[in-house]
């Protein structure tokens, strides 16, 4: 029977319901007790190991004009803030100028570039500030008339200036797809746009009209050439490039011949356990990161950590089973 992967906690109650009400953003902006993610050209504020979560005091009548305001939620459990902190998120123009009073050791950087470093609690935090930016980023202008939209349900919401419709962020569903082998291995694919050596799960958008399980029998057969017989839903993960929800799959194939697009798939590769382990700790091949959907549905197959260059046998998380493992385990993900 396939397990599905671990469900993850929410880590911010978002308080749907009131952040809807006119004044509750401004309720929260008047207290000090909030703190600001801060956001500027799609990359986060960020210090080492985490983000940058600044005091209101900092911030006030510094932000340049067209700053987007978005109420992100109160935190759930203590973490890098103590429980019940209320986040506001500062999404500040691509146009705007330096912004020379943060404070000192923070920096922008993007979530790619700083994920693998990232708690969970700020890692869903970053993706959730992610996806609500680009969103407001590409949605000034109403799709029905063109004219200029403006925020409102604390920034859950654009209102066209013209004709009133209201229009809220959209949610991208795409399949990830861990294929397995009748003999246990796992299919992982490169990518045109990644270094030769770079392997995941394949993945792709859900079409109109597709179920999703639809969608990945047809992603897979278009990259690698591969017919699966059989689907199993794993889990998900909000990916906010640009705004995905990855819906992971495991899925089964009695094929054994990958054959890549040329498109947009380099190389189809089969790696058993073992081999596949080698592989990482020899640098032949590079996988998803931590924190992605495609790692944990590779290492869900795996059975266990699969440990990079450097690490030993002694991480606390390593594999608890013998990477020779027989037997199919669920795996699967591009991220």
């Amino acid at each position: 029977m396939i397990q599905a992967l671990p469900s993850p906690a929410a880590v911010l109650e978002r308080n749907c319901e009131q952040r809807s009400e006119s004044r509750y953003l401004e309720q929260v902006q008047g207290s000090p007790d909030h703190r600001i993610v801060l956001f500027r050209r799609g990359r986060a504020l960020v210090v080492s190991g985490g983000l940058a979560f600044l005091e209101p005091a900092g911030v006030a009548g510094r932000l340049p004009a067209g700053t987007v305001t978005v109420y992100l939620g109160q935190t759930i459990d203590s973490g890098p803030l103590p429980a019940g902190t209320h986040l506001v998120l500062k999404v500040v123009p691509d146009d705007a100028g330096e912004l020379p009073w943060v404070p000192a050791g923070t920096f922008f950087s993007g979530y790619r570039d700083v994920g693998d470093t990232l708690g969970e609690t700020d890692a869903a935090i970053f993706i959730q500030a992610q996806a609500v930016a680009n969103w407001h980023g590409s949605h000034r202008f109403c799709p029905r008339c063109g004219a200029p939209t403006i925020p409102e349900h604390a920034g859950w919401m654009r209102r066209c200036t013209e004709d009133g419709s209201e229009h809220f962020p959209r949610t991208d569903p795409a399949a990830i797809v861990a294929v397995v082998g009748a003999d246990g291995r796992i299919l992982l694919a490169s990518n045109f746009a990644w270094e030769p050596n770079r392997y995941s799960t394949v993945a792709g958008f859900i079409e109109a009209g597709e179920s999703a399980e639809q969608g990945a029998v047809r992603e897979i057969a278009e990259e690698v050439g591969v017919h699966l017989h059989t689907t199993h839903y794993a889990g998900s993960q909000a990916w906010p490039f640009p705004r995905s929800l990855m819906l992971g799959f495991v899925a089964y194939t009695d094929d054994t011949l990958a054959i890549p697009d040329g498109t947009e798939v380099r190389e189809a590769r089969w790696f058993s356990r073992d081999e596949l382990q080698a592989a990482v700790l020899s640098g032949e091949a590079i996988i998803s990161r931590r924190l992605s959907i495609a790692r944990a549905l590779i290492e869900h197959w795996y059975g266990g950590t699969i440990l990079e260059p450097g690490e030993g046998p002694d991480r606390e998380d390593a594999a608890s089973v013998e990477p020779g493992a027989t037997g199919h385990a669920p795996a699967g993900g591009r991220a």
